[in-house]
C-alpha cells in the first residue's frame, strides 16, 4: 500500500520547469556578458580556475534536492504499521428505553434526544471503559456488543430511535437479563448496567432482574428520563399532532418514578432523575468512578507507516555534497579533472 499525506503538496513539481527555464536564462545572459570580454576560449585561459561545468552541477543538485523535498512535505507512506492502545476501565452495558413513550417533550428536546445526549457524554468522559448498547421497548435487544471502541458506540447511540423495537412496552426485565448477556467472563474487572427510561407501562420482573444483576456483582444504575406531571407523545418530533387513544383521547405519557428507584436499590445502583439540568449524568459519573477499573483488551490501530524520513535524507545528501562543491576549481584537487 502505497499514498502521500499531502498531496496537494505534489503541485509543486509544477514549479521545477520555471526554475529550469529560468536558470537556462540566466546562463545565455551570463555568457553574453563574458563574450563581451573575447572569446570563450580566450576567457578560460584568463581564468583557469573557473569551472562551468560546475556550476551546472550545483544547479542540479538543488533542483534534485528540492524535488526530494517537496516528497517530503506530500509525506509518503508505504504499507501498514499496527499500534495498541491499552486502556484501563470497566466494563459497561447501556441499555436504552425506545419505546414511543420517550419522544415526549417534557424534557427538551424530547425524553429520548436527552439520554441520548447524556449518554455521548458519559461515552466521552468514560473513553477507556468497554461499552455495549441494548435497546428495550416491548422486547430487548442487543444494538453494540462490547466494545473497547467508544467511536463506534457513539456513531450507534445516533441511530437509536422508536422504530428500532416495532413491538411497544416496556420490557426493563427482559433488557437487564439481555444486558446481562454482553458481559465478559472476566471476574477480575467491575461491571455496570446503566438502565435509562421513563417506567412507563414496565413489564416483567424489573426488580428480579435487577437483584439477580446485584448477585452477580453487576450494578444496575437507573436514570428516569421525564416529568411526573407527564406530557403528551407528539405523532413526530415538533409535531402538533398528539399520539391518540381509542377513544380517540390524547395520550399523556408519566414518569414511573417509584418503580425506577425501587429498581435501582433492587439493583444496588444509582437512581438519578434526568431533568433540563446535568444534575444527573454528574451523579451517575461519581457512581461509575467509584468502581474498580483494571487492564482490558486495547484497540489495534492500522496506520501507514511514515517513510518521509528517507526522502528528507536523500535532500540533506544532497545538499551537502552542492555545498562541497565550489564554482572555482579547489587548488589542492586540481589535477583530479572530473569536470574535464
Amino acid at each position: 500500500m502505497f499514498k502521500f499525506a499531502n498531496p496537494e503538496y505534489l503541485y509543486l513539481f509544477f514549479a521545477i520547469p520555471v526554475f529550469v527555464i529560468g536558470f537556462i536564462f540566466l546562463n545565455i545572459r551570463k555568457r553574453k556578458s563574458v563574450e563581451k570580454l573575447g572569446t570563450l576560449a580566450l576567457v578560460k585561459r584568463m581564468m583557469p580556475e573557473l569551472s562551468l561545468k560546475r556550476s551546472y552541477l550545483k544547479f542540479w543538485l538543488i533542483l534534485v534536492a528540492i524535488g526530494f523535498g517537496i516528497v517530503v512535505l506530500a509525506r509518503p507512506q508505504f504499507g501498514t504499521k499496527v499500534e495498541k492502545v491499552d486502556k484501563k476501565g470497566i466494563e459497561l452495558v447501556i441499555a436504552i428505553d425506545v419505546s414511543n413513550s420517550m419522544m415526549a417533550e417534557d424534557i427538551k428536546p424530547s425524553r429520548l434526544a436527552k439520554a441520548k445526549q447524556m449518554l455521548t457524554r458519559i461515552i466521552d468522559e468514560r473513553r477507556d471503559d468497554k461499552v455495549a448498547i441494548v435497546v428495550f421497548a416491548g422486547e430487548a435487544f442487543i444494538q453494540l456488543p462490547l466494545t473497547p471502541d467508544n467511536q463506534s458506540a457513539k456513531l450507534f447511540l445516533e441511530t437509536i430511535d422508536p422504530s428500532l423495537v416495532p413491538v411497544q412496552g416496556t420490557a426493563i426485565g427482559s433488557a437487564i437479563d439481555i444486558s446481562m448477556s454482553c458481559f465478559s467472563n472476566d471476574t477480575d474487572i467491575d461491571k455496570a448496567i446503566v438502565l435509562i427510561t421513563d417506567g412507563e407501562g414496565h413489564e416483567g420482573d424489573a426488580e428480579g432482574a435487577a437483584a439477580r444483576a446485584a448477585d452477580k456483582g453487576v450494578h444496575v444504575n437507573v436514570v428516569g428520563i421525564g416529568t411526573t406531571e407527564g406530557a403528551m407523545i407528539p405523532v413526530s418530533p415538533g409535531s402538533n399532532n398528539m399520539k391518540r387513544d381509542t377513544q380517540g383521547q390524547p395520550v399523556v405519557t408519566k414518569l414511573n418514578e417509584e418503580m425506577c428507584r425501587q429498581i435501582a436499590k433492587a439493583g444496588k445502583g444509582l437512581y438519578a432523575h434526568a431533568d433540563n439540568s446535568n444534575s444527573a449524568l454528574k451523579s451517575l459519573q461519581a457512581e461509575l468512578e467509584k468502581l474498580q477499573k483494571k487492564e482490558i483488551d486495547g484497540i489495534a490501530y492500522s496506520e501507514y507507516d511514515e517513510k518521509y524520513q528517507i526522502f528528507a535524507w536523500v535532500m540533506l545528501a544532497l545538499l551537502l555534497l552542492e555545498i562541497c562543491v565550489f564554482d572555482k576549481k579547489n587548488r589542492i584537487f586540481r589535477n583530479i579533472r572530473l569536470f574535464r
